[in-house]
C-alpha cells in the first residue's frame, strides 16, 4: 500500500525563514500530527502541499502521485481543511452544499446534513455572520462530506470550545478506521495531537527536529527530577533538554539513562518539544 503523504528534501526559502530540507513520511491509515511554535513552518508546508506557493527544491506525492502534476486528479481523494476557511460571505450552509454537489463526483448531501447537524452548524446563516469557530466546523463537514482518502488539516481545530474539539476528533478517529484513509494535522493545542496522532513531527525555525510514532516517543524518554546538582551529573548525550530553577531542575532523558534511584515520571508530548526546542535554540 502506497503512502498517504511523501515528502523529500524539500525546501522553499524566503528573505528573512526557510523551510530547510524538511523529510516526511505518512503512512496510509495514520494520522500524523505537524507540531510547531508560530513561524516555525506549519502553514509553508502545507501551501507547498497543495502546490499554492513555489518551492526551491525536493519533490511531494500525495497519495503516491507528485502533487504538482496529479492535484486536479487528486481532489476528490484530498480534504482539506485550512486555518482560515475562504467561502463566499452572503452563502449559507444549505447554499454551499449545492455548490460542492456539483465540484464532487462523490459528493454526499446526506452525510453533509448529517455532520452540520453533529456539529450544530446552521444550514441558513450567512457565511460571514458565522464565528470563527462556526465556520471551522462547516470546513470539516465540507471536507468530510467528499468522502477523501486523506485529510490535510492546518489548525482544523483552531477556535472550537473543548467539548466539540473532543467531537471533532471522534469524527477523525472514525474517518481513520479505514485503513486507506490518512490524516495529516497541525495544530498550537498539543493536547489534542498527542490524543490523536499515530505520528508527531516537531517543526522548529524551518527545521525538522523529530519525527517518531507517538508511542515510540513516549516510551523512550522520561522526565528526570532533582537538585541542579543531580540534574548536571546526568550524561550529556542521553539529556534532550533541561531546565536549572531557583528550587530545583529537571531534565528529559533517554529511559534507558535515568539513574537508579532518581525521581522519573512519563513525559508528554508538549513538553517533550518545549524542551527540545531550548535545546534547539
Amino acid at each position: 500500500m502506497e503512502n498517504a503523504v511523501e515528502i523529500r528534501n524539500l525546501t522553499k526559502a524566503y528573505e528573512k525563514f526557510t523551510l530547510d530540507n524538511l523529510n516526511l513520511t505518512l503512512p496510509s491509515g495514520c494520522i500524523m500530527g505537524l507540531i510547531g511554535e508560530n513561524g516555525a513552518g506549519k502553514s509553508t508546508t502545507f501551501k507547498l502541499i497543495l502546490d499554492m506557493i513555489s518551492r526551491d527544491g525536493g519533490e511531494i506525492k500525495l497519495l503516491g502521485k507528485d502533487n504538482r502534476t496529479s492535484l486536479n486528479l487528486l481532489k476528490e481523494d484530498i480534504g482539506i481543511v485550512p486555518d482560515e476557511i475562504g467561502l463566499p460571505p452572503t452563502l449559507n450552509a444549505k447554499q454551499v452544499g449545492k455548490i460542492m454537489a456539483n465540484s464532487f463526483s462523490n459528493w454526499d448531501g446526506e452525510a453533509y446534513k448529517g455532520y452540520l447537524s453533529k456539529l450544530g452548524v446552521p444550514d441558513d446563516k450567512a457565511f460571514r455572520k458565522l464565528s470563527r469557530g462556526m465556520k471551522m466546523k462547516l470546513g470539516i463537514a465540507i471536507a468530510l462530506s467528499h468522502h477523501p482518502k486523506l485529510l490535510l488539516l492546518d489548525e482544523a481545530t483552531n477556535g472550537l470550545d473543548p467539548v466539540v474539539r473532543d467531537e471533532v476528533l471522534d469524527m477523525f478517529f472514525e474517518f481513520t478506521r479505514d485503513e486507506n484513509h490518512s490524516i495529516l494535522i497541525s495544530s498550537h493545542i498539543v493536547s489534542d495531537l498527542e490524543k490523536l496522532c499515530d505520528y508527531i513531527a516537531f517543526l522548529h525555525n524551518g527545521r525538522l527536529i523529530l519525527c517518531e510514532e507517538k508511542d515510540v516517543l513516549k516510551d523512550e524518554y522520561r522526565l528526570v527530577k532533582g537538585s541542579a546538582e543531580e540534574i548536571n551529573r546526568l550524561p550529556e548525550e542521553s539529556v534532550i533538554g533541561k531546565k536549572i530553577m531557583p528550587y530545583g531542575a529537571e531534565a528529559i532523558v533517554r529511559r534507558e539513562s535515568v539513574p537508579e534511584g532518581a525521581v522519573a515520571e512519563p513525559i508528554d508530548i508538549e513538553q517533550l518539544f518545549v524542551f527540545m526546542v531550548r535545546k534547539e535554540d
